[in-house]
């Protein structure tokens, strides 16, 4: 959990409770002292104010877009401003919430986005991992899975290669393997979800 906040006493206050509902958390007093220990691979959620000298909180969320982060940003203001829950909100944030905020509420949307945040990570690790077998694909297996994902046929696989249905059947295997899909439909919903295909 990381909460980033210009004001002292509402830093220490979110963090006093963060803390008493067993989430380990760091505070920032600027959005910049945050980003210098950030790496993209980390993970838990941010909680930030949207108005901070310097960067903002919406530029904030930009910069972890741009740094490839999956880390879900609630956005916490002490004013009523529309306009700015709706730049915050198309930035990406997870959620907007005005001060004084209730406890629970605050808890809620921070173990809902630990959840997103979980659930961001894991779809990451499969899709790398879905990568990484396409790319133990020959040249040669990787056209067959590439003809395999436009629906054709073993006998039309054959024909666009010049190679013999029995010589496709071995690749398809091969793919197959190396995919470690048991069937055509996991292995295009597989190369789908890589956007490998």
């Amino acid at each position: 959990m990381y909460v980033v906040d210009d004001d002292e006493a509402a830093l220490d206050s979110l963090i006093t409770l963060l803390r008493s509902d067993g989430l380990n958390s760091s505070g920032f007093s600027s959005a910049a002292a945050f980003l210098q220990i950030l790496t993209p691979a980390d993970r838990g959620c941010v909680i930030s104010d949207v108005r901070m000298p310097g960067m903002d909180g919406v530029q904030l969320i930009q910069r972890l877009k741009a740094m490839n982060s999956r880390l879900p940003v609630i956005i916490v203001t002490g004013h009523a401003d529309v306009t700015v829950a709706v730049q915050a909100m198309k930035a990406g944030a997870s959620d907007f919430i005005e001060k004084p905020y209730e406890s629970e509420l605050i808890l809620r949307l921070v173990r809902a986005c630990l959840e997103e945040n979980d659930d961001a990570v894991d779809a990451d690790a499969k899709r790398s991992r879905v990568v990484r077998r396409i790319d133990s694909l020959t040249a040669r297996e990787r056209q067959v899975l590439d003809l395999i994902m436009q629906g054709a046929s073993n006998k039309a696989v054959a024909a666009r290669l010049n190679i013999s249905p029995r010589t496709v059947e071995i690749y398809r295997a091969n793919v197959m393997s190396k995919m470690r899909a048991d069937s055509v439909s996991e292995l295009v919903r597989m190369t789908l979800s890589a956007g490998a295909a």
